[in-house]
């Protein structure tokens, strides 16, 4: 480092610093920044004290003024539980069937029930309630237990298949291949059985050999035509929408190791408002019905299956 001297060119005194011949100046910084760092400095300082700003180690230092944005979402919540308190006490006492023929009513839970769907029923449903595989689409008119609203409001309460919960909804489809109930062929025969009931191919040899197969272990709960019954939750398998699949790689899969999925018993988990809404928009979405569908003659005591 050389000793400070005054650049020729500019009269300024150099900072001593020298790389490859190139030098720095010393310009002062100007006043007006450095009064703006000292005073941001002193707001720092100043607002540490007032505000929630120190972390320590399982909280923060609270501010001398008291303030959080906890708090001040606490009270945004009071306030509109207040406004709305008479609303929800409405759909409260109200039944579905009276939510449904009340225009204000509906319209409320209508708008509830979407904010509470996405906060509770996105994750497996998606955001358009278009579902995936495993995971039904509610924008069809597709049920497996019935699509009009007071149905739909006893699903969202008990679940499917939820332990502990005497009257969530359980149906079980026999593992016909894993239990060696049909031979692989026979589980062929009978996926080409059923893809030529969806529509999916033409009448061909394997179906024809599949159908009896049908007739014998599958019609007790999927109906003759493949009509399905929502008494034990057996769904239609003569139209073309699939919660599973209705590829042969599906369906064999399907009935050689069934399917059991699951949804939770929310009468546990939200409170009897939020499920009457959810039901409510549920059956607004497209594919509910306003009364309940005829149920095919079945054995009603008989294993129901898996969901389609």
């Amino acid at each position: 480092m050389s000793k400070p001297r005054l650049d020729d060119a500019t009269g300024v005194e150099t900072v001593g610093h020298e790389w490859d011949g190139i030098e720095e100046l010393n310009n002062p910084l100007p006043r007006w920044w450095l009064w703006s760092f000292y005073a941001c400095i002193v707001f720092a300082i100043g607002y540490s004290v007032v505000y929630p700003a120190i972390p320590l180690r399982n909280t923060a230092t609270a501010g001398t003024f008291g303030w959080s944005s906890r708090g001040d979402l606490a009270k945004e919540m009071k306030a509109e539980a207040a406004r709305t308190a008479g609303l929800m006490a409405e759909l409260g006492n109200a039944s579905i069937e009276q939510i449904a023929t009340d225009p204000r009513l509906r319209r409320a839970a209508i708008d509830g029930g979407r904010a509470a769907f996405k906060v509770n029923c996105i994750q497996c449903h998606g955001n358009g309630a278009a579902g995936s595989v495993g995971y039904p689409n509610l924008n069809d008119d597709d049920w497996l237990w019935g699509g009009e609203a007071a149905t739909i409001h006893k699903t969202l309460i008990n679940g499917i298949r939820q332990p502990g919960n005497d009257a969530t909804l359980m149906s079980q489809m026999p593992a016909f291949g894993r239990d060696g109930i049909l031979t692989a062929d026979q589980v062929q025969n009978v996926v080409s059985h059923v893809r030529v009931l969806a529509g999916e191919d033409k009448a061909n040899a394997s179906a024809q050999q599949g159908a009896q197969l049908y007739a014998d272990n599958c019609a007790v709960c999927h109906g003759a035509a493949g009509e399905g019954n929502r008494t034990v939750g057996a769904p239609r398998l003569n139209d073309a929408i699939w919660l599973y699949g209705g590829s042969r790689a599906a369906l064999t899969q399907t009935i050689t190791n069934a399917r059991y999925g699951v949804m939770p018993s929310w009468g546990n988990r939200l409170d009897p408002v939020t499920v009457k809404m959810l039901a409510t928009y549920v059956h607004s979405l497209g594919g509910g019905e306003e009364a309940p569908a005829p149920v095919p003659e079945a054995v009603a005591a008989a294993p129901a299956s898996a969901t389609k």
